[in-house]
């Protein structure tokens, strides 16, 4: 069960976590590159910042961005800010949105995200939880895939899995970590089994890791497309 009133909890939560560590860094370290091939520390606390004013707009029901082509001009014009000018975009940006969370509304309402995906209004606050806490993997400053919260891992595991299942570019899969066991991919042939711990395999669901740490018990591990 989607639980939206949690979830704003688990994003206040995870931010806070996120910019006590990044406040660790100074302006040239937000300058070096992150983990994100193309993106610098600053680019990915910009589009956090971006991604909250985008989900407010989901929540109140206007387009997610004017347009892909202006989603990344903002991020690109925001990525060369200072450290502190980012942090407290972050901050500001989260709180707009968890108060846009919290104006009563019909959460099982489906909203429209980008380049036409629908999902249901219940689910936009885990999926913000979802850009804090694998950026903040992202920004490579000391959080690890390992950090994540249980639950949060088997729920992004779970999540990644539904957005894969029913592709015909990805092999059926069968993912089992000691947490959970979860389907993707197509339906058609016998389904590869990729076994592993919990971080690993949300690490490769995710585009995170190469999945070379994870037993396919002597299959090739299916590739993913790019999310």
């Amino acid at each position: 069960m989607i639980d939206p009133v949690r979830d704003l909890v688990s994003v206040r939560e995870a931010t806070e976590r996120l910019l006590a560590a990044a406040a660790g860094m100074d302006d040239a370290a937000c300058a070096e590159p992150s983990r994100l091939p193309g993106w610098s520390r600053g680019h990915v606390l910009a589009h956090l910042s971006r991604n909250a004013d985008a989900l407010v707009n989901i929540l109140e029901g206007r387009p997610m961005y004017v347009s892909a082509e202006a989603r990344e001009a903002d991020i690109e014009r925001d990525a060369l800010r200072p450290l502190g000018v980012q942090l407290a975009d972050v901050r500001n940006t989260t709180a707009r949105f968890q108060a846009a969370g919290a104006v009563p509304a019909d959460w099982s309402r489906t909203v429209e995200l980008r380049n036409g995906v629908t999902d249901a209004a219940a689910r936009v606050p885990f999926r913000r939880l979802i850009e804090v806490e694998l950026h903040h993997v992202d920004l490579g400053i000391g959080y690890e895939l390992e950090d994540l919260p249980e639950e949060f891992t088997g729920r992004e595991i779970a999540f990644l899995a539904q957005r894969f299942s029913g592709r015909a570019d990805v092999p059926p899969t069968r993912i089992v970590a000691d947490s959970g066991e979860w389907r993707t991919g197509g339906e058609d042939g016998t389904p590869v089994t990729v076994s592993g711990a919990a971080p690993a395999l949300l690490g490769w669901l995710a585009g995170r890791r190469d999945g070379a740490d994870l037993d396919t018990a002597g299959a090739l591990l299916p590739s993913l497309p790019p999310l």
